[in-house]
Parts: structure tokens; C-alpha cells; sequence
């Protein structure tokens, strides 16, 4: 019997392959040298509470000395989470984050008094401050965004309390990721060709691409008996997260906790309604689109696990990480020069940590602070797929690039509102490249079936995670225990509208709560749908070369959050508080499954 393949350990990766953390900090006593000067300084906090309603000069720089805080724990939290994720198992690293958690919660706890102190003197008085102080103007925005929140914002005693208790907030999203991601072991199973294959989260999603139905069914039942076995536990850490946020959002006297999660980028309950509204409106598209999966697969039954092998057979095309960086360079040409340096800097200086090893954190992300590169996890394997992800992550990476080069620390980030859309656009110029430039029929064919794949799982998908977020936190709010089975009942009936008649009611699938990290991020999901929504309609307006375009898209990327979300779309193009833009990408969802029905046909005949 052949032993199985194994993940290789982190230290026998090619250093090429892996991101320069040393650009942060040179090594772990630099890290340790940061943490203990920000430990100094938060002693020096307290000197300049109670002060603000002195004169201009100390409300400025109070303000300063803030943003000087928030500055320096970023980095240490970004060097510390970007060691912890590279080898979960890394006991020393664990220890790291540990740290770094912790001083961030109490770097929060020695600043919660500071909006309530700006919340207790008068919008007259504040605004004198600024009249006298011309070195205030580029706050502006800053303290607007504060007075905002004038209705929510508690006493200088209690955002202390509830700052100092963030480490307990968060303890239930800890605990599922470290369950999730180094303690769970899945079972060994076998591929086409005999093999056996460590089952992880990283291979779990490229073997559901496998064109061995016995390889997907094998790998989809083998990675929910694991999870079944788990839970009652996963449960209780999402039911425990979820009475956080409606805690949260009821002392804090918000309608419940979407408004207040939504009100952190000003965006209105009826965008996250609106998307709900208009998805679930052209659903038949989606069963449209799986009815042509089940007759192109030619299958009895469909399965769950069916749905995301190439409906063509073997992938006809496939690539190496060195081959995607030539593709997405090419695929990305319409963004113009200036952003075309800086994925070439990215490629080249080390910002992206590409192959999975044991204990890397699953998935792919883009991370960084005002004051490191964005770096950019994957975990790769040679697929289209993988290609989708690096040009993905890399959006967000130019993102956070321009926004901290053309923005002061202020408003040096973004919302993810915002964030969803930079690299969604990204993917939109990918598959236009590669329609205009493949012509083999099959592969057009693959490419379609890959976006409509991909639409599935950004605006269906993700809408359908939105959908489960928002009962569950109403459902909690109610008072109703989340139960496992509560959880698997709903989210088993959910699962079988969106996807239609034809998948048969897997069991398995209604754990599929239980696993998706992103239900703990606090009403996150729904942005993924929107974002690529917006992204289809900029895309299109910078392949159509509408006068404006790419200099407003720039734009929009170096704007951080220098203005509200909304408006900032809005000057970029879109308007995302009307239906019209997913009522678009629907079109474009709909005139591409018209393309590849008759492509299809083309082939059959």
C-alpha cells in the first residue's frame, strides 16, 4: 500500500515561494523591541484624558497621539498574525499572536475614552477648535465619521469596560479558527489513481474540481464526518459569536446588530435587503444554470459535490504559479502602467507566501498595515482557479497599495465594502482576457463554465451565506437557541432553494455552517456579492474605454476612507444604493449561460 502525500514542513519551502516578513521587523526581537516602546507609551496615554476641552492645540494632539497608537499595534498585530497563519502548529508563533491579541486589546482599552470625550463637548465647540487650528482640517472627515456615532457612543467608563473585554468577544472566533484550521485531522483518501492524499482545506477544494465523481463524493463525505463529529462545539462557538454582536448592538441601542455592523461604513440596511431582494428574484437563473451542470455531466442525480468539477471533462487548461503571474499581468493591462508596477513589485520583492505546508492557515487572503506591503497568503495549486485567486488577492493588494501611498494614516484603509470591488473588478478583466484571447471552442467553454461557476459562488453563494447570517442573528435575538440541528434544519432548506429540484438533499450539506469561517466576521459576506456586482459595471466601463473610466477607477483605489463608502462609488461610477448594478450582472450571468448552451451544442453536433 503507497503511504499518502503529506504537506511539506515550512522550513523545506524555497525562500522565492515564500513572503519577506523581515520587512516588517528583521527578526523577533525587533518585534519584541516595538511591543515593549508601544507598552511604554500606553502608560503615557492616560495624561491626555480629560483634556480635550482645553484649546485646540491639545485636542490636536490628542489626536495625534491616537493615530500614533493605533499606527504602531498594527504592525506588531500584522507581524504576529502573518507568522501565527504561516504554521498554525508553530507553538512559539502562537505565542506571538497570543501577545499581540492581547496588546491590542488593551491598547483599545487605554483609547476607548477618547470618542466619548470628543462626543462630550459640542458640535459648536469642536468646530471653533477647528476655525482656530488650521493644522485640524485634515481631521475633518475623521471626527465627522465620530459624531456620527453621537447616539452610540457610551461613557468614557464603559468603552473602557467593553474595550478592555475584546479578548472575551473574540474568544469564540479564536477558538473555532484554532479547532478549525490545526486540531481538526480529516481522513486520508484515495484519487484516481490509487494515491492516498491527506485530505486538508486546501486540497478538500481541489478535489471538488476532480473529474472522478468517486474522488468528490469520497472527498465530500470524508471532510463532513469530521465535522459532523465536531458539531454540537461548532455550534456552541457560532451561537456564542453571534449573542456577542446582538449584545453589542443592543447596549450600544442600534435596531439590531446588522445596523450596527452596516453603520460602521454608512451604508444602508436596504443595500443588504435590496441584494437579497434581487437574488433571490432571478434564482431560476442559478437552477437554470445547475439544470445545464446535470445534463452536461450527464447524470442521474446531481450532488452537491458535483458542482464544481468542469461540466467539459478535464481541465483544458491549467497552470503553473509561474505561468498565472504572466497571465495576470496580461489580463490586468487595462488597469494601465502605473498599477501594472506595482503587481510586478509584488511578484518580485516577495509580498506573496504561495505553497500550502503543514499548519498554514487555509484559503487566501491580502494583509497588511499602513506601514508594511500588502502581503498576499495562498495556499497553491495548479488550477484556473488558483489563477482567479491570485488575481483576486492582488486587487486588494494594489488597493491597499495606492490607498496608503496617496492617503495620510488617517484615512489610510478601507471598508471591505470597498475592498470586495477592487478585487472583484480584477477578476472581471481576467475572464474578458481570456474569452478574447482563447479560441478553442472547449476551452471558451471551460472559461464560461469557470465564470459562471465563480458568479455562483460570489453572488449566489455568498447572498445565501448573507440570508443564513442574518437568521441566525435574528433568530438569537428572538431568543431562540441555535442548536446544531437547528442550524443544519435551516441552513438544509435554505441550501435546497437556492440551488433548486435538481440536487438531491445531500445531508452533508446542511453542516456546511458549521466549516465557513466567514460567519464570524460579522455581517461580511454580503459584500463579496455586492462588490463583484459593482465590479461587472466597472469593469465593463474600463474595457468599453468610457471617457473617465480608469482615472476614476484610480481614483477610487487611492481614495481610502477619506469619504463614505457609497460616495466613494458613486464617483467611481456607481451608484450602490439603486438595484440597477446587480440587475446588470445578472444580464451578464444570463447572456454568458446563453453563450455556453449554445457553445455546447456547437460542440455537441
Amino acid at each position: 500500500m503507497s503511504e499518502a502525500k503529506q504537506l511539506p514542513e515550512r522550513s523545506s519551502l524555497p525562500i522565492e515561494k515564500t513572503w519577506d516578513l523581515t520587512k516588517i521587523f528583521e527578526n523577533d526581537e525587533a518585534f519584541d523591541e516595538a511591543y515593549q516602546v508601544l507598552v511604554d507609551e500606553l502608560k503615557e496615554v492616560e495624561h491626555f484624558k480629560g483634556r480635550l476641552d482645553k484649546d485646540s492645540d491639545t485636542f490636536l494632539n490628542s489626536i495625534e497621539m491616537l493615530l500614533n497608537i493605533y499606527r504602531k499595534i498594527e504592525v506588531i498585530y500584522v507581524y504576529a498574525h502573518l507568522k501565527n497563519d504561516q504554521d498554525t502548529t508553530n507553538t512559539a508563533y502562537q505565542a506571538l499572536y497570543a501577545r499581540a491579541s492581547s496588546l491590542l486589546a488593551q491598547t483599545s482599552e487605554a483609547v476607548a475614552w477618547f470618542e466619548p470625550e470628543v462626543l462630550s463637548l459640542s458640535d459648536d465647540k469642536i468646530w471653533e477648535y477647528f476655525n482656530e487650528n488650521s493644522q485640524l482640517e485634515i481631521y475633518r472627515h475623521f471626527i465627522e465619521n465620530i459624531l456620527s456615532d453621537r447616539p452610540h457612543i457610551l461613557s468614557a467608563d464603559q468603552e473602557a469596560l467593553l474595550a478592555g473585554a475584546g479578548e472575551i468577544f473574540e474568544a469564540s472566533s479564536n477558538t473555532f479558527s484554532i479547532l478549525n484550521n490545526a486540531d481538526l485531522k480529516f481522513p486520508v483518501i484515495e484519487n484516481e489513481q490509487g494515491e492516498k492524499i491527506q485530505l486538508t482545506h486546501g486540497v478538500y477544494g481541489q478535489l471538488m474540481e476532480n473529474t472522478h465523481r468517486s474522488v468528490r463524493e469520497e472527498a465530500f463525505k470524508g471532510l463532513y464526518t469530521v465535522y459532523e463529529q465536531f458539531k454540537n462545539t461548532f455550534a456552541q462557538t457560532l451561537s456564542s459569536h453571534v449573542k456577542a454582536h446582538n449584545y453589542k448592538s443592543k447596549i450600544r441601542k442600534y435596531s439590531s446588530a446588522r445596523e450596527a455592523a452596516l453603520s460602521n461604513n454608512h451604508i444602508p440596511e436596504s443595500v443588504y435587503d435590496t441584494l437579497l431582494d434581487v437574488v433571490n428574484q432571478n434564482l431560476p437563473l442559478l437552477h437554470r444554470y445547475v439544470s445545464l451542470r446535470k445534463r452536461l455531466l450527464k447524470l442521474d442525480e446531481l450532488h452537491m459535490y458535483d458542482m464544481y468539477t468542469p461540466i467539459l471533462g478535464e481541465a483544458s487548461i491549467k497552470y503553473s504559479y509561474e505561468e498565472a503571474k504572466e497571465k495576470a499581468i496580461e489580463a490586468l493591462k487595462p488597469m494601465g502602467d502605473e498599477y501594472l508596477n506595482i503587481v510586478q513589485t509584488a511578484f518580485t520583492d516577495r509580498w506573496i507566501d504561495v505553497v500550502e505546508n503543514q499548519g498554514k492557515r487555509s484559503g487566501a487572503y491580502s494583509s497588511g498595515a499602513y506601514d508594511t506591503v500588502p502581503y498576499i497568503l495562498m495556499n497553491w495549486h495548479d488550477s484556473l482557479d488558483q489563477l482567479y485567486t491570485l488575481v483576486h488577492e492582488m486587487g486588494h493588494s494594489v488597493h491597499s497599495y495606492f490607498t496608503r501611498s496617496n492617503q495620510p494614516y488617517v484615512y489610510g484603509d478601507y471598508s471591505i465594502f470597498l475592498a470586495e470591488i477592487a478585487s472583484t473588478t480584477n477578476e472581471n478583466l481576467l475572464t474578458e482576457y481570456l474569452l478574447e484571447t482563447e479560441t478553442d471552442p472547449r476551452i471558451r467553454a471551460y472559461v464560461l463554465n469557470h465564470y459562471l461557476d465563480g458568479f455562483k459562488g460570489t453572488i449566489f453563494r455568498q447572498t445565501q451565506f448573507a440570508e443564513f447570517e442574518h437568521f441566525i442573528h435574528t433568530e438569537d435575538a428572538k431568543g431562540i437557541p441555535l442548536t446544531s440541528e437547528y442550524l443544519s434544519e435551516y441552513y438544509g432548506k435554505l441550501n435546497q432553494k437556492y440551488y433548486g429540484p435538481q440536487v438531491k438533499k445531500d445531508p452533508e450539506i446542511s453542516l456546511e455552517w458549521s466549516r465557513i469561517p466567514h460567519f464570524y466576521y460579522n455581517y461580511y459576506v454580503y459584500q463579496y456579492a455586492t462588490g463583484f456586482s459593482a465590479a461587472s459595471a466597472l469593469a465593463n466601463k474600463i474595457l468599453a474605454n468610457e471617457p473617465l473610466a480608469l482615472q476614476n477607477y484610480l481614483a477610487y483605489l487611492k481614495s481610502g476612507s477619506s469619504d463614505y463608502p457609497i460616495a466613494v462609488m458613486r464617483k467611481a461610477g456607481v451608484d450602490m444604493t439603486q438595484p440597477q448594478y446587480i440587475e446588470d450582472a445578472m444580464t451578464i450571468f444570463e447572456a454568458r449561460l446563453n453563450e455556453l448552451e449554445q457553445l455546447v451544442l456547437s460542440l455537441e453536433s
